[in-house]
């Protein structure tokens, strides 16, 4: 876990004990809202359910920030087989700009790289140029597109970022 004392915010991993899935995946749905017309399918945001999230950190792991005692965001990783992927990358809408999602991408490099797979995969929605500028900046570059079931057209970027 580190401190960022510029803004007070604090990462680290979601533990055993954390007890606001509700809360996170309030955050989630707030920081994914403004897909909602913009990207089709839908995000997936929409499927999740609090249960589901805390699967979700059973299974991978996930990172939060906070600031104080407020959640301000969160990321997942799931281990592949030469790579980790990540996911849900969420920064709650009065945080966004602050630089807080990048910190979240370093805590899963980092996390990444002490479990010798220097390698992060993520995808983003083919119409969410913006975010493919932000992904870049940290380092990632496209390796594909790729649609979801149903569709003739690509609706998913794949980025990834070599760590080593």
């Amino acid at each position: 876990m580190h401190d960022d004392p510029a803004h007070g915010v604090t990462i680290g991993p979601i533990g055993n004990d954390f007890g606001r899935w509700d809360e996170l995946l309030a955050l989630i749905r707030a920081s994914f809202a403004y897909m909602d017309g913009v990207i089709d399918p839908p995000s997936s945001a929409h499927r999740l359910t609090a249960d589901g999230l805390r699967d979700k950190a059973r299974a991978e792991t996930g990172f939060v920030a906070t600031l104080g005692t407020r959640l301000a965001g969160c990321a997942f990783i799931a281990e592949r087989e030469d790579h980790f992927y990540l996911g849900k990358l969420a920064v709650a809408p009065a945080f966004q700009g602050t630089g807080i999602g990048a910190r979240l991408v370093a805590a899963a490099e980092a996390f990444a790289l002490r479990h010798g797979k220097p390698v992060i995969e993520l995808q983003t929605r083919v119409e969410l140029t913006d975010n493919h500028a932000a992904f870049a900046r940290l380092g990632f570059r496209e390796t594909g597109r790729t649609a979801h079931a149903g569709y003739p057209r690509p609706t998913s970027v794949t980025m990834r970022k070599d760590l080593a």
